[in-house]
């Protein structure tokens, strides 16, 4: 069964933006496995609280990420 898990910080994402997220990519592991993989795709959107995250050494934050620190 294709399986993707996306972490995303929390509060950056909207219902719609997660809906998108699991369309599009149940969409592509139909496209890539046919569309018997389509019924049997998990895709899973945990949100990471803010702070809770790193890249590069350095924590990040919503608020980095928008462009408002």
């Amino acid at each position: 069964m294709p399986f993707a898990n996306f972490k995303v910080p929390a509060g950056t994402v909207s219902a719609e933006d997660k809906r998108r997220i699991v369309e599009r990519t149940t969409d592509l592991y139909a496209e890539i496995y046919g569309e018997r993989a389509r019924a049997n795709t998990v895709v899973l959107i945990d949100e990471v609280a803010d702070g809770g995250w790193g890249f590069g050494g350095n924590v990040l934050t919503a608020a980095m990420l928008n462009g408002d620190a």
